[in-house]
């Protein structure tokens, strides 16, 4: 038995769909415990860019079964096009399996994350509006429905015409907005049921049984860290649990079955929407590593907000989530500065912490304080090794490893999976 999960270490968009797919390589398992489609996975590999909201990275390994957990908050529409959108690209989805036991995302879910994040006016959270908070919402107030009811036709037809009754009293009474009819949802969505129910099966089985047996399984996060419901800048946050321990409620798998948990990290910092971020760059600094970066997101095309790397996020990270390993993505990125910054604590009310408050109000007062390296000029998109890099990006990995207090098991060098490189085998020694 042997079980690693990634986590985004920062806020997001680290490069978490990249690290699973290269460590998929050696995993027989693939799973997914949290998030929605407001999650976006890039993977580049034989000279093709693949964008995957849903389904787990593991899934262009054909001899790998790929797992959607009962933690995910399911939208039928966007995983039926995202099955014909790999159909399409000639990759097999026969691997794939669905939890019977994961929430459904109806187009009344989506219609209220609207209304909500406009009523915010000023206080906006920066939600994707796919619907994800909204549906975690009836699932903790036990009106889901889930895909064991989306395919069995009265099952689904009862619950949907009473929480659509609910809702439309809410869109009407609350925020003015025309309801929604029955009629509109209804068959269309039992339809999608009905292409998706030869996936749909007891994941928790299939899970504990892998690790039983001896298998090597692989949970994807969705998210980050900093973007939790509890852990994270809340309430700037997603409605799930990215950490690392919400492997064991979003997969039904035990934490004793837990060996590793690796953090994907960028080795600058980038956030999407709303919320703090005490390094952000509103410089042409800033500027720069977006456009070199491609910093923009995968689902919603927002421009990203782009900041130094943050020590304090990422202990904070390590502390929380139990991080054993770190993969170091987008070293590249910064080639071309004079000087790199890193912050190593924060100044509050004159003096130093090292440690991520909690209160808004501290955080909108806290100043980064950083600490200079010297940076690197030279193309280092085919390095293999450490000692192939520039020594000055040698000494900033080996100092981000220092101040996190983790080992760095791969850094990338580029969005391949060939220009991901091994410094400790992340499988060894479970």
């Amino acid at each position: 038995m042997s079980s690693v999960v990634v986590v985004g270490s920062q806020w997001g968009d680290e490069g978490k769909g990249k690290i699973t797919d290269f460590l998929s390589q050696n995993a027989e398992v693939i799973a997914r415990y949290q998030g929605g489609d407001n999650a976006g996975h890039t993977i580049a590999f034989d000279g093709k860019t693949y964008k995957l909201r849903l389904i787990p990275s593991g899934i262009f390994y054909s001899d790998k079964i790929s797992v959607i957990g009962n933690g995910v908050v399911l939208n039928p529409k966007s995983l039926v096009t995202e099955l014909k959108y790999l159909h399409d690209n000639g990759v097999s989805t026969d691997n794939l399996r669905i939890s019977n036991r994961a929430h459904v995302i109806l187009p009344y879910h989506i219609v209220l994350d609207g209304l909500q994040e406009a009523a915010k006016k000023d206080n906006k959270i920066g939600t994707t509006n796919k619907g994800i908070g909204p549906a975690y919402m009836d699932k903790a107030a036990r009106v889901g429905i889930r895909v064991a009811d989306l395919l069995e036709k009265d099952t689904f037809e009862e619950k949907l015409r009473t929480n659509l009754e609910e809702k439309n009293r809410l869109f009407e009474k609350m925020y003015g907005h025309e309801p929604l009819k029955f009629e509109d949802i209804f068959e269309e969505y039992y339809e999608y049921g009905q292409v998706l129910k030869d996936y749909v099966t007891d994941t928790s089985v299939i899970l504990n049984d892998a690790l039983d047996s001896g298998k090597r399984v692989l949970f994807e996060g969705a998210q980050g860290v900093m973007l939790d419901i509890d852990q994270g800048t809340y309430p700037f946050v997603t409605s799930s649990n990215p950490v690392a321990g919400g492997v064991t409620i979003g997969s039904g798998v035990g934490p004793a079955k837990i060996d590793k948990v690796v953090g994907a990290c960028k080795a600058y910092t980038s956030r999407v929407g709303d919320g703090p971020f005490p390094t952000e760059l509103h410089d042409e600094i800033g500027d720069h590593i977006r456009e070199v970066g491609h910093e923009y997101g995968t689902v919603t095309k927002r421009p990203r907000r782009i900041g130094w790397f943050d020590s304090v996020v990422m202990r904070h990270s390590k502390r929380v989530s139990g991080l054993t390993n770190l993969c170091l993505n987008c070293v590249d990125v910064l080639t071309g500065l004079d000087e790199i910054k890193i912050c190593t604590a924060y100044e509050l009310n004159g003096e130093k912490i090292y440690h991520y408050p909690a209160s808004l109000k501290e955080l909108s007062a806290c100043k980064p304080v950083y600490e200079t390296l010297p940076g690197w000029k030279e193309d280092i998109t085919n390095c293999k090794t450490l000692e192939d890099l520039p020594e000055n990006a040698r000494n900033y990995i080996h100092r981000i490893q220092d101040l996190v207090g983790v080992k760095i098991s791969t850094f990338s060098v580029g969005p391949d999976r060939e220009q991901t490189n091994v410094l400790d085998n992340v499988w060894a020694h479970i």
